[in-house]
């Protein structure tokens, strides 16, 4: 009954929207009378956004009329920065909307997004498809040589005219037709897979009435269990398949016959032959990717993504992850052997499967390093761990963090805070979103509501925020991080400081707008810092005493950071795999699973080891941007682990390193060849050495 409900919702909606238009009284539109011009969340409710984008894209639809119709010869200020400052309404309604889609779902965003997203795949080929439009930006870049362009237009030049051939531009009308109509099947599809992975996440719980059956698990996780349980309804402990409940059951639950429901329940979402299975919009959506990338002009979906990408093909790619996966797969099938002499020894009479591994891996940990994660725990509140994040900002780039709490935010919880320079000037503003909710999608991200720009001569102040699943306090229990959601700080924090940081002219080229292969290098450099002995003295405290964490455990955590390296390197690199087998096919896929299945045996996957995402619930590729991509973690670790060792050359907190990299990196966005960004703040070329001797693997 809900789900009529909801469906006899969108026409109310629209309704709603001509009242609006009337009225003329929408706050997504309305000017932000806000403290530096955030979003006013509180105002906006869901019936606003489709008037919204209606409007919004009336708007941008007029801005590009108006550089088609401008009598005037074609030049770089009246077609290209005409094009870069267009859609400005556009961007602040579906920034808003998107990410509160992604943040705290509801039914009614879901059914918006699937009426929305096809008008905006329509506006997007409408403007990659205008012949008047491409033969204005056609015209600029054949004059290209003679132009005085600063080296950022040049690069903005260069990328908007492949963007639009990309884009289809140079396909025949009848092609274009198919493009559009492939375009919007792939923009509905994304959405579907999504949804449907959401569903199934939150839909699968276990819930244990007796503690007895729950030996192994800490007091604090035992706790959170039984509160979700008491928020469901339910009497026991409740566990769910997100990672942060999930984790520590797999490490410390004795009871094998659970580990393996609640596994198993993990590695199946959205493969279970049910309304939310996955598997035929990965068929589909393979399909269709392999068919735009011929309509284009490509013999592949990776073709196509890799030619615009630092990797620029699939073997060089390739090359890169059969260089690591050579290494990891040895180190792996021995973790396995050194975690099955413990099962011998305490006679547990089975072989080591994947459901195990976390657990005995946790007891060969305690062992080898007399280090357990319970241990580290109590040291990383997460308010400490935010704290310190931003002492490393401080550090390095004299850089501090003020909480507004005269900012609007979207949701309890989330936090907004004004990030200044070292003089006081303002340079962004920043929102942290740290805790779970069941109507927040899988796993950690960061994006803008607004980025930076100059317009007039005048920096415009980018608006930033680092969403994650972190879990919430729980009674008198504050949140304590493991030390992988701690690293997941650190990287998100990352990726804040490149959309903060930044200080481009061009919208089009600012911030985190760079190739997948190196967007990720800005935040794997920051994880860096978090396991360093000078950095956790800074915020690794004891939640209770504020004791800082003594120097025999910060050595322990150094010399236990390469363990389970074999395992964590085998299932990150076989999901990229898996990522580049699939878009490296010229036909169809039949049948998903055993598509994956030849896949992961043709490289020699371990049994006891899955990859990271399985086809049904690899968001990255199939309900996101990383899709013949996913290997660009990797890419960037070669850049991250290289150029962290200049900030250990000088001292990780030596301010001229952050400078050159602050200067060359940070600030630059794509407004220049990366690798001569990189060479200029590193002074040479990056190779796997740092890399694999970081992993343990060399």
């Amino acid at each position: 009954m809900k789900k009529l409900l909801l469906l006899i919702t969108i026409p109310f909606l629209l309704m709603n929207c001509t009242k609006k238009e009337k009225e003329e009284t929408n706050p997504l539109l309305a000017e932000w009378k806000t403290p530096f011009q955030t979003p006013p969340f509180s105002k906006i409710t869901e019936s606003d956004y489709m008037y919204a984008f209606q409007k919004a894209i009336q708007e941008n639809k007029a801005e590009i009329d108006a550089i088609v119709n401008n009598p005037e010869e074609p030049t770089f200020e009246n077609t290209l920065l005409a094009l870069d400052k267009s859609g400005a309404t556009l961007n602040r309604v579906a920034n808003v909307f998107y990410n509160k889609l992604s943040a705290d779902a509801t039914d009614t965003l879901q059914i918006l997004a699937k009426e929305i997203s096809p008008l905006m795949s329509e506006l997007s080929d409408d403007i990659n498809l205008n012949p008047k439009l491409f033969a204005r930006v056609k015209s600029v870049y054949e004059q290209r040589a003679s132009l005085d362009l600063t080296t950022e237009e040049s690069r903005y030049l260069e990328e908007t005219y492949k963007g639009f051939v990309r884009g289809g531009a140079n396909l025949h009308a009848d092609k274009q037709e198919r493009f559009r109509e492939i375009n919007k099947e792939l923009s509905l599809a994304s959405l579907q897979y999504a949804d449907n992975l959401l569903a199934e996440t939150n839909a699968f719980t276990v819930v244990i009435d007796d503690v007895k059956g729950l030996k192994g698990l800490p007091q604090s996780e035992l706790d959170i269990a039984a509160q979700a349980a008491k928020d469901a309804g339910k009497e026991g402990y409740l566990f769910t398949i997100n990672r942060t409940c999930l984790y520590p059951f797999l490490t410390y639950c004795e009871n094998r016959d659970l580990r393996k429901k609640l596994y198993m329940g993990y590695v199946m979402k959205a493969d279970n032959d049910n309304a939310q299975d996955n598997k035929d919009i990965v068929k589909k959506t393979m399909a269709l990717r392999q068919e735009r990338a011929k309509l284009l002009g490509y013999n592949t979906p990776a073709d196509y993504v890799l030619e615009d990408q630092m990797a620029k093909n699939a073997d060089n790619v390739y090359d890169l992850l059969k260089e690591v996966w050579d290494a990891a797969i040895p180190a792996a099938k021995a973790e396995v052997a050194e975690m099955q002499k413990i099962v011998d020894k305490e006679r547990g009479h089975f072989k080591i499967k994947a459901w195990d591994w976390w657990y005995y891996a946790e007891k060969v940990r305690k062992a080898k390093y007399d280090l357990s994660e319970e241990e580290l725990k109590p040291f990383f509140q997460l308010e400490n761990v935010r704290e310190g994040i931003f002492t490393l900002a401080n550090k390095l780039f004299g850089i501090t963090f003020t909480e507004r709490p005269d900012i609007d935010v979207y949701a309890e919880g989330v936090k907004a805070y004004e990030v200044k320079e070292a003089d006081g000037t303002t340079v962004a503003i920043f929102y942290t979103d740290y805790y779970q909710r069941p109507s927040k999608k899988f796993g950690a991200w960061m994006t803008s509501y607004r980025k930076e720009q100059y317009i007039d001569g005048k920096r415009v102040l980018p608006i930033i925020i680092n969403v994650c699943n972190f879990p919430k306090p729980n009674g008198d229990m504050p949140s304590l991080l493991t030390f992988d959601q701690v690293t997941t700080a650190f990287h998100e924090f990352g990726h804040g400081l490149h959309g903060m940081l930044s200080n481009c002219q061009l919208h089009s080229m600012s911030g985190t707008d760079v190739p997948r292969d190196f967007v990720e290098f800005p935040s794997q450099i920051l994880e860096n810092f978090a396991s360093q002995p000078e950095m956790l003295k800074l915020y690794a405290k004891h939640y209770k005493t504020g004791e800082v964490m003594p120097q025999e455990l910060i050595d322990k955590v150094v010399k236990a950071s390469k363990f389970n390296q074999g395992f964590a390197t085998t299932e990150y690199v076989a999901a990229s795999l898996l990522d580049m087998d699939y878009h490296t096919q010229t036909t169809p896929i039949e049948n998903v699973n055993a598509f994956e299945k030849t896949s992961m045996d043709n490289w020699g996957l371990i049994p006891e080891i899955a990859p990271r995402y399985r086809s049904t619930y690899f968001s990255h590729v199939f309900s996101g941007g990383y899709f013949a991509g996913y290997y660009s973690y990797l890419w960037a670790e070669v850049l991250d682990a290289d150029g962290f060792n200049a900030f250990k050359e000088n001292g990780i907190f030596d301010q001229e390193t952050a400078k050159r990299y602050r200067d060359n990196i940070l600030a630059k966005g794509n407004s220049d060849d990366l690798m001569k960004l990189y060479i200029n703040f590193r002074g040479a070329a990056p190779t796997t050495d740092a890399l694999l001797e970081r992993r343990g693997l060399k």
